[in-house]
């Protein structure tokens, strides 16, 4: 049978051909997926609490080379953070992300593409459009990320995460930093299911310029290549070494007297340290930070007078960002493999513009 001078079965194949040619036609081209951001760590929502710091961390899922984020704290509007001189953070290898912020009721991160200049103070955030990839908002946690104690009349962080300081990735454990009846703080060494927990401090306020006081009890019977640290340190990522200033004490095999150096970081740079053998007794440690000079002293708590080391650095001096003060006890990368149970005791910390 013929229609339109076409048998019925060449029709067939000619509707059936055109209907494949539409079907082609409608389906969508695969679409790449949007890129998202997710935090995996939120400081707590402080509306007031501009004069106090914490860490924000998240991850960017779907980023190209060369895209970073901006993180903002809202206290009524919205602030640019960690630095206004240091405005981006840097999206690592392995897609985390990590930096420093002031506090706020909420916690916004942009994903932008280079180029993006972000506004200082703003009343809205701005859309996803132009070098704008991802914006995501979260409210500010109940509860701060890290348990906290209360020394020297100031609020600080315990760690209770792991951290490579010294270049051994040690555990932490929150159970070993505590404040007694008399105000001092104990940070301790303890094994624990076959592991040894280390112990750190870090205040949640960030002071700038001035004069840094650790009141130390006696470490001369602290265990053999156990650190004790005082320092400072910036994750805002607007200096390349941290903004670290330290006075580190430890005990050698070979030395009969425990050792402590003054830092400016970099180490690795000769003129950067200063070193000299700590006598038993507890000494006040100290530092005075200013704009071209940094003058580390270790003198005795008794007689302040009975300096037992001075050092002034004149190179490499930081500018003020986001530091904070800490403590940490820890075992460093030349520990031994046996290493030993200690704990170490802080009378007081004192700061002085």
């Amino acid at each position: 049978m013929r229609v339109d001078g076409l048998s019925e079965i060449t029709r067939r194949r000619v509707i059936v051909a055109a209907t494949g040619v539409l079907a082609e036609g409608c389906r969508t081209a695969p679409t790449t997926p949007r890129p998202a951001i997710r935090f995996t760590r939120i400081p707590k929502a402080d509306a007031s609490g501009s004069d106090k710091n914490d860490i924000i961390e998240g991850t960017v899922t779907g980023s190209h080379e060369g895209q970073q984020i901006v993180l903002y704290a809202k206290n009524g509007s919205w602030w640019l953070q960690p630095l206004l001189e240091a405005p981006f953070t840097r999206i690592l290898p392995n897609s985390k992300w990590l930096n420093g912020t002031h506090l706020g009721s909420d916690y916004a991160a942009l994903l932008v593409d280079r180029g993006y200049r972000p506004d200082r103070n703003i009343k809205t955030l701005p859309a996803v459009r132009g070098l704008v990839a991802a914006v995501t908002v979260t409210k500010g946690a109940p509860a701060s990320p890290s348990p906290t104690l209360q020394f020297s009349s100031y609020e600080w962080r315990v760690r209770n995460t792991t951290s490579n300081r010294g270049g051994r990735n040690n555990p932490y454990s929150a159970e070993n930093a505590w404040v007694d009846a008399g105000g001092a703080l104990h940070l301790c060494i303890r094994k624990r299911a076959e592991r040894f927990e280390c112990a750190e401090v870090a205040l949640t306020r960030s002071f700038g310029y001035g004069t840094y006081s650790f009141l130390v009890r006696d470490v001369s019977k602290l265990p053999l290549d156990l650190m004790l640290q005082m320092f400072t340190w910036d994750y805002s990522g607007g200096s390349p070494n941290n903004r670290e200033m330290d006075v580190v004490i430890l005990r050698r095999q070979v030395a009969p007297l425990a050792t402590a150096r003054f830092v400016v970081q970099p180490y690795q740079v000769s003129t950067n340290t200063y070193e000299f053998n700590m006598p038993p007794g507890a000494f006040l440690h100290s530092f005075r930070w200013e704009a071209e000079q940094i003058e580390f002293t270790t003198s005795s708590a008794s007689n302040p007078k009975h300096v037992v080391a001075r050092h002034s650095f004149t190179l490499g001096v930081p500018p003020p960002g986001l530091e904070s003060a800490r403590i940490a006890l820890y075992l460093p990368n030349s520990a031994s493999q046996h290493p030993a149970e200690a704990e170490i005791v802080v009378d007081h910390f004192e700061y002085a513009p």
